[in-house]
């Protein structure tokens, strides 16, 4: 049974709500179509703000605690606005036990940032997740989407200060 829902406008005029709007007119606005939909946004802003959480919630007829709970109990979505490179370090059992509190000390002494934040140039985004599904690699840190295995503290302190790196050497050089 599809629910006929009145539109309700987006919070802008920015075309990308249009493919929001589009994911969820084609799941007839239900609820077991939160999670698709939050993909969208998030692909389509690079984040999950609380302007598209209110609007979605309205929108699909659902509490705004359902949606924000959805949004952040999976790991995948942010609500806040990342990097242009992403780090993440796995923090598992196993990588614990290999040394993933090594890897993030590492990070944190190489460019100044904790886990959930982005560098002040925001070149660099530190993520941690709970597994990365790559336990005999670990410990594993997940470079903008490519798993890395057995990875030491000088080898990410070395891919991360390398990013931060790329945006000195193009101000250096004169690139925009």
């Amino acid at each position: 049974m599809q629910l006929k829902s009145r539109p309700i406008p987006p919070p802008s005029g920015d075309k990308r709500w249009r493919i929001v709007e589009g994911t969820m007119r084609r799941h007839g606005y239900q609820s077991h179509a939160l999670i698709e939909v939050l993909h969208t946004v998030q692909e389509s802003f690079g984040y999950l703000d609380d302007v598209a959480l209110r609007w979605l919630a309205q929108a699909m007829r659902l509490p705004y605690s359902k949606v924000y709970g959805v949004a952040t109990f999976y790991q995948f979505f942010t609500l806040k606005p990342q990097g242009e490179h992403t780090c993440v370090v796995c923090t598992g059992t196993a990588c614990y036990i290999k040394g993933s509190t090594a890897l993030l000390n590492a990070i944190e002494t190489s460019i100044k940032i904790k886990p959930g934040e982005t560098s002040a140039d925001k070149k660099v985004s530190l993520l941690t997740a709970r597994c990365v599904g790559s336990c005999g690699l670990a410990p594993a840190v997940v470079f903008d989407g490519a798993v890395a295995g057995k990875v030491t503290p000088a080898q990410v302190a070395e891919r991360v200060e390398g990013w931060a790196k790329e945006e000195a050497k193009a101000v250096a050089v004169g690139e925009p």
